[in-house]
């Protein structure tokens, strides 16, 4: 039975090896059999272009075109880690880009993809980061930098990052329910599947009188978090690291 799997949140990076082990053992195993791989952001702790002098993630991005090459596409939507991942990145892990919104087929059910950062509407402070940093003119600044200025500045960022996330309440950085109604409707699909709050779940809620599932992926700091689609079936499953 063929089966559609979807990752997020994975957040590589070499002061975690088990997670890349993880990672590269679900790509030379189960995900071998899928009909495809959906990676829904934040598969690296950080991207900050694709000329890293050390060349740091190259086993991953050779083990992920390995796995197209035997035949399973790989899907990747960025999130708010690696949504500088270049078109370098892309074509040596052969990869294909999806928009930060978009509505796929999953084994016969129109499915909302997003990374999830974007229903997070009640963290204005988060949302105001965002729409600096996708910026065009932004990003191109910040690509001019020299590798180790670049690198030093997101350190910087990640550690005021995570005292502000520290300092907020729960709610405040999950998604905001009306937010998830809205996409929903605007897409005009029932099914959502995101990351990026790490908190695993299946939410069953309703839409204009239809029932709505909202799929949650988790984060891989202790275990690996894998969403399986069978075709009417959905399940989260853990994975050990």
């Amino acid at each position: 039975m063929s089966e559609t799997l979807f990752i997020s949140d994975l957040h590589l990076d070499a002061d975690r090896p088990q997670i890349t082990e993880g990672f590269h053992a679900l790509l030379a195993g189960r995900a071998r059999q899928a009909r495809a791989l959906y990676i829904l952001g934040d598969l690296f702790e950080y991207w900050i272009g694709d000329d890293d002098p050390q060349d740091r993630h190259a086993p991953t991005l050779e083990a992920i075109a390995a796995l197209v090459e035997h035949g399973v596409p790989v899907f990747f939507l960025p999130g708010n880690r690696d949504f500088l991942l270049g078109e370098r990145a892309l074509a040596r892990s052969r990869m294909q880009l999806l928009p930060d919104e978009v509505v796929v087929d999953v084994e016969g059910t129109p499915t909302l993809l997003m990374h999830g950062d974007l229903l997070c509407t009640d963290d204005v402070d988060y949302q105001a980061m965002r729409r600096q940093f996708r910026d065009p003119a932004w990003q191109r600044a910040f690509l001019a930098l020299p590798w180790p200025e670049r690198e030093a500045q997101v350190r910087a960022l990640r550690a005021r990052s995570r005292e502000a996330t520290y300092d907020k309440p729960q709610d405040i950085t999950d998604v905001n329910p009306q937010a998830v109604v809205a996409a929903l409707r605007k897409h005009g699909v029932t099914d959502l599947v995101h990351g990026h709050t790490h908190r695993p779940a299946i939410h069953e809620l309703e839409v204009d009188g239809q029932p709505a599932r909202r799929m949650v992926l988790g984060d891989w700091y202790r275990e690996g978090s894998l969403l399986i689609c069978s075709g009417p079936e959905r399940v989260l499953e853990r994975l050990p690291l």
